[in-house]
């Protein structure tokens, strides 16, 4: 096998040269496709395409990437890519002459080309372009994967983006996709008397969320500044300053894990309408998302992974007792006190914290029994008040705020509150949020004196609404993690600029250039456990079932810095969940894609109240007295559910 990488890599690297190589010779002829700074495109592959009618004469000028050649002596067919679509060229030498045509043998797959010509119909049926004049515009100095063969690696796919829209058409119109619905937000907006404002992104406190934030400083201020994590807190100045509607689509920044469904930078819709409530929020949620199915996707029927969610019905609508009564079998309405609280969620192992109060329990319980079976859009209704600092209470009981979020396909979609605009009441839960802070939570907010100021001055009863962008654009796009729905996902750095983005520097080197020295690993220092002086039978070895996996999907587990929740393809077609608790050595991105080995014939373990259907297979030792530990990851060429013998 590593005979076969390094005969690869070699024939790579040559290949890489002889481009290269090809560049010089051409600038040598004076034609330096670098130095050309525009070209007359005046037409596109998908209209040409659209538009042809036969028997009709069409000049056309267009320009893209060479996606295939085949040279067939005086005649050569290609195809060309653009930005609406693929298109075939017909290129013969008796056309656009010796000197051109012996350019064009010479372009490679990946160059950028000019082609001016003819559209015409092939005796296939095929629209194509008859080449009469074709320029490279630029020279590709690195080689295109191929559609099946290449970029398979789905952590290159993100780092590498550039690459993978050039070769997967479909990831390119998931983008354009989400920007027509953001502009359509923007329209139902618009149209609805909102006003699109901008917030700071720097500010001086961190605040409308929970949520650890990143820090920077400004130097001409000798100050900590924080990037925002909410849009919140400055759009409702904007209420109290006379503003009836404001919306504002930004970006947010959280310093959290990173996992299918998070992201520490992400888009945010946050909306504010005067004289409304959590219910004008809620009707308005409901009809915005239908309206962006039925617009951008033309159909209020939306399949994602294996649901198929009907938008047109009126969204179900609970409250959080209600949910957790029907999904875990607790009445909260009959718990009277925190100490019964405690009880119930020792019955049901919901691992709580000294400092929690009955509404916080109410949430364990719900996080862990409700969120994963509200699949069909689910409005989630009156809070607890320890969980939602920012929210009115209700006025017949206070216990609990005007507070909704929607969910669907078990996540969170969208957060929305009767915005409290009481003073007295909101300086004392920002003191309950500093008094947490003091305790050790990152995510608690500190006092916000100005923000308390501009309440004094008098805030209009007022709703307030909060989407994530992201979450919305998996859903509407079938997109099974957020890097899926992000141009440039924030990844873990690798080693180096060079490491992290696949080149190879052997193609950038002179010819001379002595090859670098693999790797070196020092196992000097490395104690390894003894092994095992008992022995265990044949048979008793052969009931463990070990199978390969390929990662679906891995996300750090709720309120556990150890675990981490896998979803596995084991070659059953039923996704299996298996925890483990090695998040002190990976992080969850890193890890998807990736082909492990399980025991997949264990009974399921009860792990933070997840059925944890097997386990992973890992290597441990020890090294300057810190446990070390590799999760065995073998080559992605071994299907998922090949049995280990």
């Amino acid at each position: 096998m590593a005979e076969n990488n390094t005969s690869q890599e070699k024939e790579l690297n040559e290949v890489l040269k002889v481009r290269r190589e090809k560049l010089e010779m051409l600038r040598q002829n004076g034609k330096d496709p670098f130095v050309i700074t525009q070209y007359d495109c005046s037409d596109y592959s998908g209209d040409i395409i659209q538009n042809f009618e036969d028997g009709q004469e069409m000049q056309v000028s267009i320009a893209g990437r060479l996606m295939s050649k085949r040279v067939m002596g005086k005649a050569s067919f290609a195809h060309l890519r653009d930005n609406k679509g693929l298109i075939q060229l017909y290129v013969r030498r008796d056309d656009i002459g010796v000197e051109e045509y012996t350019d064009f043998k010479q372009m490679d797959i990946g160059d950028i080309v000019g082609v001016k010509g003819f559209v015409f119909r092939t005796q296939t049926g095929e629209v194509s372009v008859h080449v009469q004049k074709i320029c490279l515009l630029a020279k590709s100095l690195q080689v295109l994967p191929e559609k099946y063969h290449g970029l398979k690696d789905i952590d290159a796919r993100y780092r590498q983006r550039y690459v993978d829209l050039i070769i997967n058409p479909e990831v390119k119109e998931a983008f354009q996709k989400r920007s027509l619905i953001i502009r359509e937000i923007r329209n139902y907006l618009d149209t609805r008397g909102f006003l699109e404002v901008e917030t700071p992104v720097l500010q001086t406190m961190a605040g409308g969320a929970n949520a650890r934030p990143f820090i920077t400083h400004h130097n001409a201020l000798d100050a900590d500044m924080y990037l925002r994590i909410s849009l919140e807190l400055y759009l409702k100045r904007l209420i109290v300053g006379g503003f009836d509607r404001v919306y504002e689509i930004g970006r947010v920044f959280r310093n959290e894990g990173l996992s299918v469904r998070h992201n520490p930078e992400f888009t945010l819709l946050e909306l504010y309408q005067a004289y409304t409530d959590f219910e004008g929020m809620m009707n308005l949620t409901e009809d915005l998302i239908k309206y962006l199915a039925c617009d951008v996707l033309k159909t209020p029927i939306v399949k994602y992974g294996e649901y198929e969610l009907d938008l047109a019905k009126p969204f179900e609508r609970l409250t959080m007792k209600q949910a957790v009564k029907k999904y875990a079998g607790v009445d909260f309405d009959a718990v009277s006190s925190l100490e019964e609280a405690r009880e119930k969620a020792k019955e049901h192992h919901i691992a709580y914290e000294e400092h929690h109060k009955t509404g916080d329990i109410l949430n364990l319980f719900f996080e862990e029994y409700c969120e994963k079976n509200l699949i069909q859009p689910t409005f989630i209704t009156e809070h607890p008040v320890e969980i939602s600092p920012l929210a009115k209470r209700k006025p017949e009981d206070p216990a609990f705020t005007e507070r909704f979020e929607l969910f669907v396909v078990g996540r969170e979609h969208a957060n929305a509150f009767s915005e409290l605009n009481d003073p007295i009441d909101q300086r004392s839960r920002f003191e309950e949020q500093a008094r947490l802070k003091a305790l050790g939570d990152e995510e608690a907010n500190d006092v916000d004196e100005d923000f308390l100021c501009a309440l004094e001055y008098g805030m209009p009863p007022t709703g307030g609404l909060g989407i994530g962008i992201d979450r919305l654009v998996m859903l509407l796009t079938d997109s099974a993690a957020i890097r899926d729905v992000l141009l440039f996902p924030t990844m873990k750095p690798l080693d180096g600029v060079k490491k992290e983005i696949g080149v190879n520097s052997e193609a950038a080197k002179a010819p001379d250039t002595p090859k670098a020295e693999p790797e070196k690993i020092d196992f000097s220092n490395v104690k390894i456990e003894p092994l095992f002086e008992e022995f265990v039978d044949f048979e008793t070895f052969s009931k463990s079932d070990f199978r390969a996996v390929k990662v679906k999907e891995c996300e750090a587990v709720p309120k556990s810095k150890k675990l981490l929740k896998f979803v596995l393809d084991d070659g059953t077609g039923t996704d299996r969940v298996i925890l483990s608790g090695i998040h002190e050595y990976y992080e969850p991105e890193e890890l998807v894609g990736k082909t492990c080995i399980a025991i997949t014939n264990l009974p399921p373990r009860p792990m933070m109240g997840i059925d944890s259907c097997g386990m992973l297979i890992s290597a441990v030792h020890e090294e300057n007295g810190r446990e070390g530990l590799n999760l065995l990851m073998v080559d992605d060429r071994i299907p998922a559910g090949a049995k280990l013998y």
